[in-house]
């Protein structure tokens, strides 16, 4: 049996077999949430509710459709913190750690598998990238609570206030969104902290480190400030990101927060704009944004974080590129180029087409959440932009939507976090190359 399992695992790609190691965890935690310890109340979780909140939890998003601190126990709280860390990491991640802990010899398969998870641009040295990586992430993750522990002590008492650092700080760095806030009033998520500068610092620092991507932490390890020797992808999530949160932020301290006193208004318009790099926390009353916000904030979902990061959406340098693409038709130049480096055509024709794949399920996903449930299509595209873009916001709609809708959500959050490209080449194997051209015609676009 151990041997047969083996040759299967032999024939399948690494984009599959990371595909059904999500699925995998996705079911365990299904399984596991649905045990009468895993609740409160000691009746259990019923299937819909316990495969919604493990496939939110895997997938980082961070939607839920019963209040974390309310409905699960601790037990139940620990088990959505534990799927939350292995999606945040990636499953290959966290199966490449395990073998590390246990001594076994790693082999060229499961380099690979290794390589394709994080996006790494080449096999030699990816053990030694994957330790940098969880040192890396369980240092940021430690400081992190350490730093938010002394606010929830004095709020909730010291064990009570450590499990909620921790489980926290968890939760931002993996951009999942998941909070205990709840227990007074379900979904309230960090409204009761807008005004706190630790909270909201300390938040924000952890969803964008762990929002930048793996290689970018390896280029600021090896260069420091020197940002001329970053790779190009790094370069381009930096600058992408900034620029996703600065604008947005502004737009936000003008335009809608400007009844509340001048430092916290800072912090909520700080804060609105970063959680949208997929973190899913939220310091304000979303349902009080103007339509102008909503949409700025669907777009900025949609985008997400950057490669090989904790992060979902269509990322950061998918927009780079496509920008870069667009100049390069503007200046009438052939080549497009990001940092006096050009970008590939193969590049430029896969950023095309997760664009327009994100937007068609984007889309479709909250026109059916509409129909379904009759439900104003803006707050349904709200959500489906959040689920496929594995963010976490919610306009409120999501706890009471039918059955449908809710698998619909599942598969957009699913998608968000493996990827759209890793789904289309594990449902169409690679096949021999062709190498003839068909004849070339003009078409009129534009």
């Amino acid at each position: 049996m151990k041997r047969r399992a083996e040759d299967f695992i032999e024939h399948l790609q690494p984009v599959q077999i990371i595909l059904i190691g999500f699925l995998l965890a996705i079911l365990l935690g299904t399984l596991l949430l649905m045990l009468p310890v895993s609740v409160q109340s000691g009746a259990g979780a019923s299937f819909s509710d316990a495969l919604f909140t493990a496939t939110s939890a895997v997938c980082v998003t961070g939607l839920v459709v019963r209040d974390t601190a309310s409905f699960w126990s601790p037990f139940g709280q620990a088990v959505i913190l534990a799927l939350i860390q292995i999606g945040g990491l990636g499953v290959i991640t966290i199966a490449t750690a395990l073998m590390i802990l246990s001594g076994r010899r790693i082999g060229l398969m499961q380099r690979g598998l290794m390589q394709t998870s994080i996006s790494a641009p080449q096999m030699q040295g990816i053990i030694r990238c994957t330790r940098f990586i969880l040192l890396a992430a369980f240092g940021f993750e430690g400081a992190g609570a350490a730093a938010m522990f002394p606010v929830f002590a004095r709020d909730f008492g010291p064990w009570k206030g450590a499990w909620y650092a921790v489980f926290h700080s968890v939760s931002a760095f993996c951009n999942a969104g998941f909070d205990l806030m709840g227990e007074g009033h379900p979904y309230v998520s960090l409204t009761a902290y807008a005004a706190d500068p630790v909270i909201n610092a300390v938040i924000m620092a952890l969803i964008i480190i762990g929002g930048i991507g793996f290689l970018t932490w390896a280029d600021a390890a090896a260069h420091g400030f020197h940002l001329r020797e970053y790779r190009m992808q790094s370069k381009a999530a930096l600058c992408v990101s900034a620029v996703l949160i600065i604008l947005p932020a502004l737009y936000f301290f003008c335009g809608e927060f400007e009844r509340t006193a001048p430092g916290e208004r800072v912090l909520l318009s700080l804060f609105q704009s970063v959680t949208t790099r997929t973190a899913g926390f939220n310091t304000a009353d979303l349902g009080a944004l103007s339509e102008t916000g909503v949409f700025i904030m669907i777009l900025l979902m949609l985008i997400g974080g950057s490669p090989a990061s904790t992060a979902g959406g269509m990322k950061t340098t998918t927009a780079a590129v496509l920008m870069a693409s667009a100049l390069s038709v503007f200046r009438k130049r052939k080549d497009a180029s990001l940092f006096h480096r050009r970008v590939s055509e193969e590049c430029i024709r896969s950023a095309g087409a997760i664009l327009l794949l994100y937007l068609c399920l984007f889309s479709l996903g909250g026109i059916i959440i509409s129909r379904t449930d009759s439900l104003p299509l803006m707050k349904c595209m709200f959500e489906a932009a959040s689920a496929i873009g594995t963010v976490g916001l919610t306009l409120g709609i999501t706890p009471q939507l039918s059955l449908l809708s809710r698998g619909v959500l599942v598969f957009l959050m699913y998608f968000g976090r493996v990827g759209g490209l890793t789904l289309i080449y594990a449902a169409f194997p690679e096949r021999k190359p062709f190498y003839g051209r068909e004849p070339e015609e003009q078409i009129s676009v534009g």
